[in-house]
């Protein structure tokens, strides 16, 4: 029996990538076979195949760390789980595939009612975010959150989440579209900024940002970094919380009199490592983010649903930031 895969076969962009015919991967032990349904985008996919991400896999791999199918074969010692349960999987990379093999540990049962689609773009965002805000930013209700990107995946989660934790969000963006993409899904406030972020533009994001929280930012979620973060930073409030995300605008300079002078913390948020050095805190939170989900305060916000054969196409939309919301690639007979 085969299995297909969309395989970097070379370092490259998303052209690089092919949709080949692989043998049937077989769980080890403690793994788990999905049949994947559906898989996430998200930007790692975009550098993993240029090898700029923190790992480099073996080639041929294939991209896609975020997936959720149905189990049909279980690596020895495996006993939580059963042939034909609904999960989601967190491979790290491999994703974008018919099958693929996930250690037991990183595969959840998904609820009955829980589309693929939804499922697959799930944990990443709002595990990163719901991580960010809730313990490393210790946002409160009533408090102010800015979020920078806020109409990708993960900034649209975290305008979400601000919301459902009872803050007032100010999202910024980078177009009138992608501002009323983020005020439709509950932010109070879209600022949109430039592209080319010179000093001119930075002193006006800067004064947007201050024209919209007067008394200052309490936290700051920034998954976009490079010279956006200064900016933003100036506008935080007396003992505000700047959470480092991302960086794919560049790392940012920052002049550390700022943390001074605003005694401010700036704090990073590794949602990865958190995962693997405490799991029973984040088996938490994925149990709150399901209950949210359940309960309609949270959804998975699809731009794009496209076949898994696009692939191609759907790392571009991440790479040149037209995406809005999340982006997932399906499988037409998985």
């Amino acid at each position: 029996m085969q299995a297909h895969a969309m395989l970097s076969h070379q370092v490259g962009g998303p052209d690089s990538l092919r949709w080949d015919a692989i043998e049937m991967p077989q769980p080890a032990r403690g793994e788990v076979r999905i049949a994947v349904h559906a898989a996430g985008v998200n930007f790692p996919d975009t550098i993993i195949i240029r090898d700029l991400y923190q790992y480099k896999p073996p080639r041929p791999f294939a991209p896609g760390g975020e997936i959720s199918g149905v189990v049909d074969a279980l690596g020895e010692g495996v006993s939580e789980f059963a042939v034909g349960d609904r999960v989601l999987g967190l491979p790290l990379f491999g994703g974008f595939a018919s099958h693929v093999c996930v250690a037991r540990h990183m595969v959840r049962r998904i609820p009955d009612a829980m589309p693929f689609e939804d499922a697959a773009c799930f944990v990443f965002t709002y595990g990163t975010s719901y991580y960010g805000l809730k313990d490393r930013g210790d946002l409160k209700p009533g408090e102010t959150l800015l979020v920078l990107g806020a109409a990708g995946g993960i900034g649209a989660s975290a305008v979400e989440l601000g919301r459902a934790m009872g803050a007032r969000v100010i999202a910024a963006v980078s177009s009138e579209e992608k501002a009323a993409f983020c005020r439709g899904i509950g932010a109070d406030v879209a600022i949109v900024y430039p592209r080319a972020m010179d000093k001119a533009a930075q002193r006006a994001l800067g004064a947007e940002i201050k024209a919209a929280a007067p008394d200052g930012v309490d936290v700051i979620y920034d998954p976009v970094g490079g010279d956006y973060a200064e900016p933003a930073l100036r506008s935080i409030a007396w003992n505000g919380r700047y959470l480092v995300v991302g960086f794919p605008a560049g790392i940012p300079t920052i002049p550390l009199n700022l943390p001074l002078l605003k005694n401010c913390q700036i704090v990073g948020v590794f949602w990865g490592a958190h995962t693997a050095r405490e799991p029973d805190r984040h088996a938490q939170e994925m149990d709150e983010l399901f209950a949210m989900y359940q309960a309609g305060d949270i959804r998975p916000r699809i731009s794009e649903c496209l076949p898994m054969e696009r692939a191609p196409e759907a790392l571009r939309m991440i790479e040149e930031r037209r995406a809005r919301g999340k982006i997932v690639l399906k499988l037409a007979t998985p």
